[in-house]
């Protein structure tokens, strides 16, 4: 099944512009028909979709133009491939990390404030299994 820009756009939740920006990047390459205008494909849709998800993990613009322009070389970069995903990932679990710790904090200042208001009040400590430095 082929798709007009406006029909895929929805289909993967983007706008026309983003998707035009993406072919001129050379991240989207659809087919054209008689009139000169794109056409996508079912294989596009997973496509797009995989890049919006490299996209969202903060992969760069040039990471991503790369993995694609390895993706088309064929099975020969996979290695190359793996590669960049798996220091993706690693960058990806430290965010988590971090943003695990920022919730946690969050969590704990949320709970002594509920103290506070019920009257149990008592010093807030931001990292409370650190030693105090002397």
């Amino acid at each position: 099944m082929t798709y007009s820009i406006g029909e895929f756009a929805k289909i993967i939740g983007v706008t026309t512009s983003t998707l035009r920006y993406y072919e001129k990047e050379g991240l989207l390459n659809p087919h054209r028909n008689e009139n000169n205008l794109r056409e996508f494909t079912d294989e596009d849709i997973g496509w797009a979709q995989f890049l919006l998800h490299l996209k969202g993990s903060g992969m760069s613009m040039t990471e991503l133009n790369q993995y694609t322009k390895w993706r088309t070389m064929g099975e020969e970069t996979i290695p190359k491939r793996l590669d960049l995903l798996e220091k993706r990932k690693h960058l990806v679990e430290l965010e988590m990390q971090a943003l695990q710790q920022n919730l946690d904090i969050l969590n704990r200042k949320i709970e002594f404030y509920n103290d506070q208001v019920k009257g149990n009040k008592y010093e807030f400590v931001l990292y409370p299994n650190e030693e105090a430095n002397s």
